[in-house]
Formats: C-alpha cells, sequence, structure tokens
C-alpha cells in the first residue's frame, strides 16, 4: 500500500523521511514491520494530538474508534509539520507549523489523500517552505524535499479526490495558499458515480457522425499517421498558410512544447487560469511568475499588470475557471517585441461567433493561440488540439516534437471538426449552452450565500460560498460533483467551477445545492 501512494505521488522509498499513525496502533506488526522496511523512524501521536488536525477527507469509522476522523491524513499532515525544522512550532491551523528563526511559515500539504485498502489506510504529506518575494507578484515553486507516510488499519474501502502536488503564491499582501497545479476535473468524478459537473466536456459527445469516422479510421492503422490533410483543414478554418500549424496530442501537450522548445527566461502566467502552463514551465526548470487578477475586478485583465520584461505570457480567453471573455485587443496590447504571446483558446469555440478570438491574427507580433478539441466534441480521450503561431515558432515545437505525435483516429477527427457542417454544430452548440447557462445562473442567483463572476461566457460558471468545500463535500454525498476553486492560483477553499449541463441536470444540482446549504446552516 506504501508503494502504491508512492507511485501516484510521483515518489520512491528514498524519498520517506517517517512513519506516522495512532500510538495505540505503533507496535502493530504491519506498520512497525513497514517503518522497518523503508528504514525510516516510526511516530505515534496521541489520539487527541490527532484529533485537533483539520482533515480535508473525514470518515465516520475511525472518527468512532480514535476519535479522530483520519488518522492516516492527521498523522501525515502532523509529522510533516513537525519535520519543517529541528524544533517543532506549534500547529496554528491544519497541517500548518512556524519554524522558529526562520524568515516565514512551512507548509504541511498532503501529497496524497488517503488511499484504502482492506487493511490498511495511507496518505503522504509533506512539508513545503513559504518564502515570500515583497516586491514580486509570485514565488517559485520549492522542490519537494520529503514526504510522511501515515495509516489507520481497519477502514473500509474508498477512493477520494487525490491531491496531488503544491504550489506557493505570494499576493501582495504577503498572504500565502498552496495550490495543487496538477489536479483537474476528472479526477472529481474518478471512481464514483456522481452527476459531473465538475468537468468541462460537453455532454452526449462525440456526435454519432463523428464517432463513425473515428471507427472507420480504425482499418487505416497498420499505416503511421499523415497529418498533412488535418493540417490544411485546420488551416483553410481559420484562414492561414499551413506553415502556421501545428497539430498536437491536446492542448496539454502544446504547453510542454513551449516550456521545453521556447528560449524563456522570464515566464509569467495570468492567474486564476489553467494550471497546466504553469505546471508544464515548471517541470522545464523555469522560475514562474503570476500575475492574479482580482476578484473585486471580475477577474478582468489590465494589461499594465503584466510585468514588461516578461518574455513569455500565458493567458486563457475565455480563461478557466473565471468565464471571463477578455476583449482581444486587450490581450493583444500584451504583445511586445521578443515576447511571445499564449493565449489558451480551448474554450472559444463554445463562445457565439467566437467574439474576441485571436486566432486568425497575423498582425500580432510573438502571438501563439492554442486550440483544444476536446471540449465541444468530446474527445478528452483521443487527445487533439492544435497550435497557430508564426511559421518560426512552429517549426521551434515542431522540432520537440516526437515522431507522430498524433494519432490516425485523432488527425481524422481533427479534419472532420473542421468542416463547414461541423462548425455549423458547434455554433448551435455555443448558442444551446449560452441558454442553459443562463438558467443555471438564474438559479443561482436565488440563493443569498452564493456570489458568481459576473459576464460569464464559457461553458462553465465560477462562484464563491463561504465554506465552499464543505459544500462541496456535501454535494458529493448528493450525488454531484463541482470542481473544487483552491487548485487554482488566486482563488482558495470557498470558490467551486460548475459545468453548464442541461435544463434538467442544473435543476436537480440546483435542490442538492439548497440542501447542502440547509445542512451546513
Amino acid at each position: 500500500m506504501v508503494d502504491a501512494v508512492l507511485r501516484e505521488a510521483g515518489l520512491t522509498r528514498a524519498a520517506v523521511r517517517s512513519l506516522a499513525t495512532v500510538d495505540a496502533r505503533a507496535a502493530e506488526p504491519g506498520v512497525a514491520g513497514a517503518a522497518a522496511e523503508l528504514g525510516v523512524p516510526l511516530r505515534g501521536f496521541a489520539a487527541g494530538e490527532l484529533a485537533a488536525v483539520s482533515v480535508p477527507h473525514p470518515s465516520a469509522l475511525p472518527l468512532a474508534a480514535t476519535g479522530t476522523p483520519s488518522v492516516a491524513e492527521a498523522a501525515a499532515l502532523l509529522s510533516a509539520g513537525m519535520g519543517a525544522s529541528a524544533t517543532a512550532g506549534a500547529t496554528e491551523s491544519p497541517g500548518v507549523t512556524e519554524s522558529p528563526g526562520a524568515a516565514g511559515a512551512s507548509r504541511a500539504v498532503l501529497l496524497v489523500p488517503k488511499r484504502k485498502s482492506r487493511r490498511v489506510t495511507c496518505a503522504i504529506a509533506t512539508c513545503v517552505p513559504v518564502c515570500p518575494h515583497e516586491h514580486a507578484p509570485g514565488v517559485r515553486l520549492l522542490p519537494l524535499a520529503h514526504g510522511y507516510i501515515a495509516g489507520e488499519p481497519g477502514s473500509p474501502p474508498t477512493i477520494p479526490t487525490p491531491h496531488t502536488t503544491a504550489a506557493m503564491d505570494t499576493h501582495t499582501h504577503a498572504h500565502t495558499d498552496a495550490h495543487d497545479l496538477r489536479h483537474h476535473g476528472d479526477a472529481e468524478v474518478r471512481d464514483e458515480k456522481l452527476i459531473d459537473l465538475a468537468v468541462n466536456v460537453r455532454t452526449n459527445t462525440p456526435p454519432d457522425w463523428l464517432r463513425k469516422r473515428i471507427a472507420d479510421s480504425l482499418t487505416g492503422l497498420a499505416a503511421y499517421p499523415d497529418g498533412r490533410a488535418a493540417r490544411a483543414a485546420v488551416a483553410v478554418r481559420h484562414d492561414l498558410p499551413t506553415g502556421r500549424v501545428l497539430l498536437t496530442a491536446g492542448a496539454a501537450e502544446a504547453f510542454v512544447l513551449l516550456a521545453r522548445a521556447l528560449p524563456v527566461r522570464r515566464p509569467v502566467v495570468v492567474h486564476p487560469q489553467f494550471t497546466e502552463p504553469e505546471a508544464a514551465l515548471r517541470d522545464a526548470g523555469h522560475e514562474v511568475g503570476r500575475v492574479l487578477l482580482r476578484a473585486e475586478d471580475g477577474f478582468r485583465l489590465d494589461p499594465a499588470a503584466v510585468p514588461e520584461d516578461a518574455d513569455l505570457v500565458v493567458i486563457g480567453n475565455p480563461t478557466n475557471p473565471t468565464s471571463v471573455l477578455h476583449p482581444a485587443e486587450s490581450i493583444a496590447a500584451l504583445a511586445r517585441p521578443g515576447r511571445t504571446l499564449v493565449v489558451d483558446e480551448a474554450f472559444m469555440d463554445a463562445v457565439p461567433g467566437e467574439r474576441e478570438s485571436l486566432a486568425g491574427r497575423t498582425d500580432v507580433p510573438g502571438l501563439v493561440v492554442l486550440r483544444s478539441l476536446t471540449k465541444t466534441w468530446g474527445l478528452a480521450g483521443l487527445r487533439i488540439g492544435y497550435v497557430l503561431a508564426e511559421p518560426e515558432t512552429i517549426a521551434l515545437l515542431e522540432g520537440a516534437q516526437p515522431l507522430w505525435p498524433v494519432s490516425t483516429p485523432a488527425l481524422v477527427a481533427a479534419e472532420a471538426c473542421m468542416s463547414p457542417a461541423a462548425l455549423a454544430e458547434a455554433e448551435h452548440g455555443a448558442h444551446r449552452i449560452a441558454v442553459e447557462r443562463a438558467h443555471l445562473l438564474a438559479g443561482l442567483a436565488e440563493f443569498d450565500e452564493v456570489r458568481t463572476v459576473a459576464g460569464a461566457e464559457g461553458p462553465f460558471v465560477l462562484l464563491r460560498i463561504d465554506g465552499a468545500d464543505a459544500i462541496r463535500d456535501r454535494l458529493r454525498l448528493l450525488g454531484f460533483a463541482a470542481r473544487r476553486g483552491d487548485t487554482f492560483p488566486g482563488l482558495d477553499r470557498n470558490w467551486l467551477r460548475l459545468a453548464v449541463r442541461d435544463r434538467a441536470t442544473t435543476n436537480r444540482f440546483l435542490q442538492a445545492l439548497d440542501q447542502a446549504l440547509l445542512l451546513g446552516g
């Protein structure tokens, strides 16, 4: 079990610094034997100590047995916090310890929440230093130095939502939060049968005609993929030469290519937004600056907030998770000589008329537009997207790709989705989304506790509720999955993102939300 949770965290046994549990279980042969095999000390905490630690995934069984709603998570967080320095500081909030003599604080965060087998439960936590920069909009992600594992034998099997890596923000007022950049909406529904409002892929997709085109392509799998026809179709769709088009295995591959292929010195990501661009940049060794748009400004872009020396700027439009559609000219105003301006337009085809798109523009220097076919056409499992950019940039990115990066079925899907009939269907779908979004927003407006971000234009809405993390857990009990907001830099535990669904689903969700709010008092 320990090895399994280490693999999920991307760690090896060498990363483990201690094993922890409730003191009444510390002498059990399985726990003691695991510590001995790992070659790490075994820490036993009193039940009262563990009960004082708030955990994100409480369970009734360990609470009844030990007085602690999750021995595994509490022990891992407590042990990680004690490992922050030679002398443990006092825990002042869940998993946070002050390091004596240090310039700032250290935060214990879960890398993997509790994972259960029939006989044992394990969780991994680590201690992440907080290093505030007084004049910088953000601080770099510090490497994960070590992990702490804890267990609680005897719990029934369940699989909660995973939390993986953590990053640190520094806001202008020196407040710091940990953000899990690798958490995505699919984790909210994985292995559980919930009504999905967490993933932004349109329901009832792919359409039958597209399924058939993809299925027919399987007869050609013996041949290597040939992307020329799909590339030409994308170029025609955007009225661009083929030298300005690069097909990728989804937008996620494009973010990795940009991070690895471009000679970047000062990348900046405008947040809140999809976290994969920053994660890819950090994985490539870059120190990433953040521009945090403010809720009180409606998360609207102020081009002046972007540092002049930034040579790579990444922004989404419409932005995930805020659903804000920035004016095209405001984004174009970010262009500078020597700067690459990356605009993630993964959700632009869900906007009627694709207004504010920069996809066909060739007059903006350094412009790179990313598109995905995942959301509108339901192709998340096929992995297909594309990049539109200057030929020199396309050549750099293509040079970093492996051979045949996009499969034959994905290429066939890309070509099919560029046809006039497909574009007309996508436009109809965008108008349908606008109608259903208005219905969802009208329903949410009936709750005094709920505040939505104004002017939503994407296939999702962002809302704020005090204690939204607890509301999300109650919604899960009621059968609905909502996307947690605290993994997005610039947001905290009081935010949720909801995908736009059909009216019947929305009405059922609004009833569940009413119950969840009542349960919270």
